[in-house]
């Protein structure tokens, strides 16, 4: 199979590029791939194909732009030129751009592939029925929220256009099947990206690090985690470094050097800045305790299993779709009431003064993430693909007989 993958692409700072290269990471390893085509958004820099492991071919063409109005047709050329046996869709709601049109003309593909009768999935890592728009950073004005209900709605429907779409948790089937009266949903989990083979409990000498990972902004923020920390370096008297690792969401640019000279008295409080892949392990093996300063969620978590693969204790808000995930995938962890410094204060603090139960954490986050290896993941693709291409198959036979009679 010749498979093309539509998607952001490290180093792009569009979201999902991390998770598409720990996709393309396991893709590259099966037998029945033999080349993998990238059709990802233009970077100033080359893309990250510094793979340690022999695998298929991997061929880039960069087609796409955050937020242009010809994505629908330069995809469209690159797909006609490179001719993928299927394709892959690795997709949020503004994963083509945050301006309405834009997003909705990238979103049509799906529907293109499937007219043009090239097996397709599109992995939704999210869907708009399950968002919080005023905790999430879109809007808070009403009439505007049931806009935005209104156009996600719509793109829901052109999404499901696509042969097979594949979401992360059992609630979202439940929904789109309800909503939608859709038949071609499945559930394939998020998967694990890099799994320790066994990970260390031990820290390294010097503060205990409190550690936030991703893209800032919206609903991801880093004040209340700033302050909870202050107060429980003076409750508990511990050493207590606070580690920022990561970048400004794309649609709140100048967030974090903001909050960095707003907290400039603060000690200890590092910003990493943007974190290469070859970075993340010793991101996470460093850390003591792995916090979600979320306001709201946006579908499952890639840094809650990343953080269970390699053994970490975690601190995550008490909302809907987080802890259902944390239940259904077996993760632990302290919850926080997401509007509570508090709350969140005391959370960490549960952790960060008792060793033995930071470990057990750590322990339990670990087997739940070895449940879904990127390897098991990308093989619940593949099955998918193959039983895609047999029901084309067998409806061009049917076809021909109809045809001959």
């Amino acid at each position: 199979m010749k498979l093309a993958i539509v998607t952001a692409y490290p180093p792009s700072k569009v979201t999902l590029n991390e998770y598409a290269y720990h996709l393309v990471k396991s893709f590259r390893q099966k037998e029945s791939i033999t080349e993998i085509v990238l059709l990802t958004d233009a970077t100033p820099e080359a893309k990250d194909l510094n793979f340690s492991e022999v695998g298929c071919k991997v061929t880039v063409k960069e087609c796409w732009k955050f937020n242009s109005y010809k994505n629908l047709f330069s995809v469209t050329k690159a797909i006609n030129q490179t001719k993928p046996d299927a394709v892959l869709f690795n997709l949020q709601f503004m994963k083509f751009g945050d301006k309405k049109v834009a997003a909705a003309l990238g979103l049509m593909l799906p529907l293109v592939c499937k007219l043009k009768g090239i097996p397709n999935i599109v992995l939704l890592h999210n869907i708009l029925e399950e968002v919080d728009l005023k905790s999430a950073g879109f809007t808070s004005n009403k009439i505007l929220q049931k806009i935005y209900n209104f156009i996600g709605t719509s793109l829901t429907k052109l999404i499901l256009k696509a042969d097979k779409v594949a979401v992360t948790m059992q609630k979202y089937v439940n929904v789109l099947e309800k909503k939608y009266l859709a038949d071609n949903i499945t559930m394939i989990p998020h998967g694990t990206f890099e799994i320790a083979e066994k990970p260390s409990f031990e820290l390294p000498n010097g503060p205990l690090k409190v550690m936030a990972f991703g893209k800032f902004g919206t609903y991801k923020k880093v004040e209340s985690m700033i302050e909870a920390v202050e107060k429980v370096r003076k409750s508990s008297g511990l050493d207590l470094e606070i580690v920022i690792a990561g970048t400004d969401n794309p649609n709140v640019p100048g967030y974090l050097a903001n909050a960095q000279e707003q907290y400039k008295h603060v000690p200890q409080l590092t910003f990493t800045g943007y974190v290469a892949e070859e970075d993340v392990a010793t991101i996470f093996n460093e850390s003591a305790v792995v916090v979600f300063p979320y306001t709201a969620t946006t579908g499952s978590s890639g840094v809650l299993h990343q953080a269970g693969s390699y053994g970490k204790a975690v601190v995550m808000p008490d909302l809907g779709d987080l802890a259902l995930l944390v239940k259904d995938e077996g993760y632990r962890g302290e919850f926080f009431e997401p509007t509570s410094v508090d709350s969140l204060a005391n959370a960490i603090e549960a952790i960060v003064t008792n060793d033995a139960y930071r470990i057990s954490l750590g322990n339990t986050n670990y087997k739940a993430a070895t449940a879904f290896p990127m390897e098991r993941i990308t093989d619940m693709y593949l099955e998918q693909f193959e039983t895609i291409m047999v029901k084309k198959n067998e409806d061009v036979f049917e076809s021909a007989t109809l045809l001959d009679q």
